[in-house]
């Protein structure tokens, strides 16, 4: 099994995939309370974080909609997939309100260094037209000098092909960025699925940072990720 190298002086980045908040029917309130448990958990230990939210469901049923009245432009779909994230970015820091800095910053390279938090813990979201949320969290990473990112996605791994579509699709436990760039290239197109943006794993294959792949519903692998224990899912770098 994989193991994240994370450096406990610097700030945790996790970059949690809009499915795990608002899947289909509305948002996870289950997933929330172990978020914030999680999030307890980690600030208790000294850490501060950093949560950047994706738009889920919400930000798909928008842009299916819209496509399905009249061609609709890329900006135009990726501004309301920015707005979802958005939403779900206050979302997950009003529950964490008590413990979280009062802003959700959505331009990354505005985001203030840590010791100007008030509070433990950071929220962000989409930014402008061409940046996915992931690509938003290793921004902010590149920002705060943190080398790693955690994704928590709806997925166990990291596969060579969808497993839902191809039952010999294969598990990675980890991968080099050179080769999963090439099997999800090097493009970003609004509602893009994929397990970690094509345009944040070019930055991070160009800067040496390392991403976690987890499920999110797996709360002791999500755990054992960002105390950088072996975990199960996939390591790219």
């Amino acid at each position: 099994m994989p193991k994240l190298t994370l450096d406990t002086n610097d700030p945790l980045i996790l970059s949690v995939g809009g499915s795990l908040i608002v899947p289909d029917g509305g948002p996870d309130v289950e997933f929330l309370k172990q978020l914030r448990e999680l999030v307890l958990k980690s600030i208790g230990q000294g850490r501060k974080i950093v949560i950047v939210t994706g738009g889920g469901k919400t930000a798909r049923h928008y842009i299916d909609a819209a496509s399905a009245v009249q061609k609709i432009s890329d900006e135009d779909l990726d501004w309301m997939g920015i707005h979802a994230t958005r939403l779900n970015g206050h979302l997950v820091r009003t529950i964490l309100r008590d413990i979280a800095h009062p802003i959700v910053y959505k331009n990354p390279l505005a985001v203030p260094p840590v010791n100007e938090w008030k509070g433990n813990v950071l929220i962000g979201a989409g930014w402008r037209p061409g940046w996915s949320t992931d690509f938003v969290a290793c921004r902010i990473a590149q920002l705060l000098d943190a080398k790693s990112v955690v994704n928590l996605s709806n997925i166990d791994f990291v596969y060579s092909d969808d497993p839902r579509i191809n039952p010999d699709a294969k598990a990675h436990e980890e991968m080099r960025w050179r080769d999963y760039r090439k099997m999800v290239g090097d493009d970003w197109s609004p509602g893009l699925s994929a397990p970690f943006d094509p345009v944040a794993a070019k930055f991070c294959h160009k800067y040496g940072m390392s991403v976690a792949v987890v499920n999110g519903k797996k709360y002791d692998q999500v755990e054992k990720a960002i105390l950088g224990e072996n975990f199960i899912g996939t390591l790219l770098s």
